[in-house]
């Protein structure tokens, strides 16, 4: 048995939403900028599906993701097909010079897990992580412009 947990967050970037949607769009890169995820592989046969593998406080999850909708520019949407549990999606907001990226994230917190920790507790710090990682995309995004 599994409790599902959700949290959203964003984060305004200034920059132009075709920018910021190709950096985000290049899931490999992902781990520039989300602390806790360790390595996305897109697999060669099926561009739809990714390996995710997270990595943290000597936890390990992997799972593979299956994009089930994405729009330039607009959204990208997933959902694990084996491996953790989680789902969620990516939204582009066009704010004209900047960009809103909000992020929503529901993922299953194992029956195990859920009896080892609070709930609450886990999902602060799921949301703050989230939060940073956002502004540290935030953050590459700006220095990425500035380089280019």
């Amino acid at each position: 048995m599994s409790d599902w947990l959700e949290h959203t967050v964003q984060v305004e970037v200034d920059a132009p939403i075709e920018f910021v949607w190709s950096l985000w769009s290049d899931l490999q890169q992902m781990p520039r900028w989300m602390k806790w995820i360790d390595s996305v592989t897109i697999l060669p046969d099926n561009p739809e599906l990714s390996r995710w593998k997270l990595a943290t406080g000597g936890l390990e999850f992997s799972w593979q993701s299956r994009i089930l909708k994405q729009i330039p520019n607009q959204i990208i949407q997933w959902e694990s097909v084996d491996g953790l549990p989680n789902r969620g999606a990516i939204r582009f907001y066009d704010r004209g010079s900047s960009s809103v990226v909000k992020m929503t994230v529901s993922y299953a917190i194992p029956g195990f897990l859920g009896q080892l920790m609070d709930n609450l507790f886990l999902g602060r710090v799921v949301e703050s992580t989230l939060q940073a990682d956002l502004e540290r995309f935030r953050d590459y995004a700006l220095n990425t412009k500035a380089e280019g």
